[in-house]
């Protein structure tokens, strides 16, 4: 069964402003299982036409002049999927990193890894290792993997790194901000994103960045991770583009 790569976009389309797009785009693939439900496939099938969604949005960010993307590729949740499940996605972000490592390089990705990634399995921490080394140095687009990633655990180990550092007299109580707070969070180098899309409709954050989600824009679409092509894309940053960003304080446009 061959599974087609999607139409690209390789331009910026002309209704979209370059100077207004999102800094850092967040993306919590959803929709997988019933994607590959509704083609008569079996769900593995789904993660792996996933993987190709993935790989054209990377590519558009850079194509488009998008310098983060940050994408939930497994939850702390997900370990309560099927053994099966589980063990063809251990094995499948596996073969992907080592399949994708060279082309990821010729594109100028930095890739990183978030969350507690020594749960992993050893050889796919390895090659997690070994691809964020290669590529630390590349600057076009910093691509962010969440994966056994949870928020809250994510939020309770900076919790707890700070307070050993009180116990041990490194930092007073009243000097913890929200600069030292975000500078024991996984992602204490990482712009917090500026736009979060949830594919297949559920309207909801799912335990994914919550910390660094405070101001971000949520565009839900009901099509399927799968499905997500540079079209979806675009639609996505034409309504992010129409939104008035205001932190709490005056409207601003975007």
């Amino acid at each position: 069964m061959i599974l087609k790569q999607k139409t690209l976009l390789e331009v910026l389309p002309p209704d979209l402003d370059r100077d207004r797009l999102p800094k850092h785009v967040a993306a919590i693939m959803d929709g997988n299982g019933r994607w590959a439900k509704r083609q008569g496939m079996p769900r593995i099938m789904g993660h792996r036409q996933g993987v190709y969604a993935l790989k054209d949005l990377l590519r558009c960010c850079k194509d488009w002049g998008i310098p983060a993307l940050t994408v939930y590729a497994f939850s702390t949740e997900n370990w309560g999927r099927p053994l099966e499940e589980v063990e063809f996605l251990m094995t499948l972000f596996e073969k992907v990193l080592r399949r994708e490592l060279a082309e990821m390089m010729a594109e100028n990705v930095r890739i990183r890894f978030v969350g507690n990634l020594e749960a992993l399995p050893t050889s796919l921490q390895e090659e997690i290792a070994r691809s964020m080394e290669d590529t630390k140095n590349n600057q076009d687009v910093e691509f962010t993997v969440a994966t056994n990633y949870g928020g809250r655990q994510e939020i309770i180990q900076a919790c707890r790194e700070i307070a050993k550092k009180i116990k041990t007299g490194e930092i007073e109580p009243e000097a913890i901000d929200e600069q030292i707070f975000e500078e024991h969070l996984y992602t204490h180098d990482i712009s917090n994103p500026d736009l979060l899309i949830r594919t297949s409709g559920e309207m909801r954050i799912s335990n994914f960045l919550l910390w660094q989600m405070a101001y971000a824009e949520i565009y839900v679409t009901e099509t399927p991770w799968p499905a997500f092509d540079r079209e979806a894309f675009h639609q996505a940053l034409i309504d992010y583009q129409q939104r008035e960003r205001r932190f709490g304080k005056v409207g601003k446009k975007i």
